[in-house]
């Protein structure tokens, strides 16, 4: 039995609130300026509090890595991964620490708080992995006496800015990937968990990064993340985020023709159910897909497009499933589904849900705002279930909601429902559930998406495969392994070992 004294300390730990400052050329700075972090289970308790950093804190943040960019990329890919391997110990040592911190900050329950900080490790052990891969190769010259390189350079200064919905693991594939190839990092985590990118960056100060290296500024998108993006020192921009602010972005570096700009920007993704389906597959994987996070990932399953054969016998038993799910604190490790991030998160989920009726949806689970008792200081919601025909130019089938909100679209036949799922302006994740492997070949080939799955939930990331996706939801420039061709540039690089000019189109020296 733990002592009481204990249990009252253990507490008063957990509440206190934490004070998070800028990192910047190997230093912690505050700012007159705060702004506070809350549980989004319990509003009335301040996680933490973080600076409200605005150009000046960017500008020193960019002229840091800038400066340490001159000897960071001179270090052997070797040398700046054993810095990886380093924080990956750092990362497995303080797994639970984390994994608590993301629940209270973000509030998904505690399983899914640990699977984020296990992917954030995941990623450090690949890369610290990759830093004894090949990073370029030899390729064969039209001429003989001639050898010919292609070669990874480092792009300068990276602007990492990451959502709230992983805290941890997305932070973790852009940076990681960026300072592996000899990329320096200005690091601004979302206003929404501010806490989380605080003690990641702890955590990369104690790998012994070098200063300048990497750097946190805290604040919002106004008054931190648009001068960031828009510093004429900074060469890339690695974002996931909303459609709307990732366009922006993209919009704003366009005005300089050297900044690269990688966005990943949400979905409004399906789990495709044929007729030959597996449907304790199906009831599980829609499950997973549609309520995990609260509906709040870019990949969630927001349209389960099923054919008429096999609906009524699929809605029975994914109704009984949905209406079992337990709603709380994610804390509590009985809890399937916490609240959502934040009030105006709670706004658009019904604001969809109304839209859903006023586009003639049969409401099956009609879900509400949870009050009352440990909902009471909360942003919690049930799930809304709801049956709608498919019709061309539906909001509720074709925007994102972002929420516990989730549409059954009866289609007939495989081909109906491919043109179901193509007609949205995203394209980012689709789940097939057949037992016919020509059939999910075909789904397959016919499908945009970015990333697509058989027999499993529209959910679910590896770190060593490409996460992204087409359309709307990115210009095609992955997060997780596909970073890394966005923070190098390929270089050409050729050797003549003759004593003589030998051009491969016949040109000659002869004058």
């Amino acid at each position: 039995m733990v002592p009481r004294n204990a249990q009252t300390l253990r507490y008063t730990l957990e509440v206190t609130p934490i004070q998070s400052k800028n990192y910047i050329d190997g230093a912690w700075a505050g700012s007159a300026k705060q702004f506070e972090s809350v549980n989004p289970a319990n509003t009335k308790e301040v996680v933490g509090t973080a600076p409200s950093s605005g150009k000046g804190e960017v500008d020193e943040a960019v002229a840091a890595a800038k400066s340490a960019y001159q000897t960071w990329r001179d270090l052997t890919w070797v040398k700046r991964a054993e810095y990886i391997d380093n924080l990956a110990q750092l990362l497995k040592r303080d797994i639970d620490e984390i994994a608590t911190l993301i629940t209270r900050e973000c509030g998904k329950p505690i399983n899914e708080g640990r699977a984020d900080a296990v992917e954030a490790l995941h990623m450090a052990q690949y890369m610290a992995g990759l830093g004894r891969m090949p990073n370029g190769y030899t390729v064969s010259s039209e001429i003989p006496a001639k050898d010919a390189f292609i070669l990874r350079r480092p792009k300068g200064v990276i602007a990492c800015i990451a959502p709230w919905n992983f805290p941890s693991a997305i932070p973790m594939w852009v940076i990681l990937p960026s300072v592996l190839a000899g990329n320096t990092v200005v690091f601004k985590p979302a206003e929404q968990t501010p806490i989380c990118g605080y003690k990641l960056t702890q955590l990369f100060e104690e790998a012994g990064f070098p200063a300048g290296v990497i750097n946190l500024v805290q604040g919002d998108g106004e008054s931190c993340g648009d001068p960031l993006v828009r510093h004429k020192d900074v060469a890339g921009i690695l974002f996931t985020g909303s459609r709307a602010v990732g366009k922006y972005i993209q919009q704003v570096a366009s005005g300089d023709l050297y900044k690269f700009v990688a966005t990943e920007m949400g979905g409004k993704n399906a789990t495709i159910i044929l007729e030959d389906a597996d449907l304790d597959i199906a009831v599980n994987a829609c499950i997973l897909g549609a309520f995990k996070t609260s509906g709040q990932r870019c990949v969630s399953t927001s349209r389960i497009i099923i054919d008429r054969k096999v609906e009524t016998a699929f809605t029975e038993r994914f109704l009984e499933k949905v209406t079992r799910i337990r709603v709380g604190d994610g804390l509590d490790e009985s809890v399937f589904m916490g609240p959502l991030i934040e009030a105006s998160g709670l706004h658009k989920w019904q604001l969809h849900n109304e839209k859903a009726r006023e586009e003639g949806a049969e409401v099956l689970v009609d879900g509400k705002v949870l009050t009352g008792g440990a909902y009471a200081n909360g942003n919690f919601v049930s799930p809304f279930v709801y049956r709608l025909e498919y019709r061309p130019n539906s909001f509720c089938l074709r925007e994102e909601a972002f929420s516990p909100h989730v549409a059954i679209i009866p289609v007939s036949g495989m081909e109906q429902a491919v043109d179901v799922y193509n007609d949205t302006d995203y394209g980012l994740s689709m789940a097939v559930i057949t037992e016919d492997y020509r059939k999910w070949r075909w789904v397959r080939d016919h499908a945009e998406y970015g990333l697509g799955y058989v027999n499993l939930p529209s959910i679910g990331a590896e770190v060593h495969l490409p996460f992204g996706g087409v359309k709307a939801s990115g210009n095609g420039h992955p997060g997780a392994e596909g970073i890394l061709e966005s923070v190098t540039s390929r270089i050409a690089f050729t050797v003549n070992h003759a004593h003589e000019i030998t051009m491969a189109q016949g040109l000659s020296t002869i004058v």
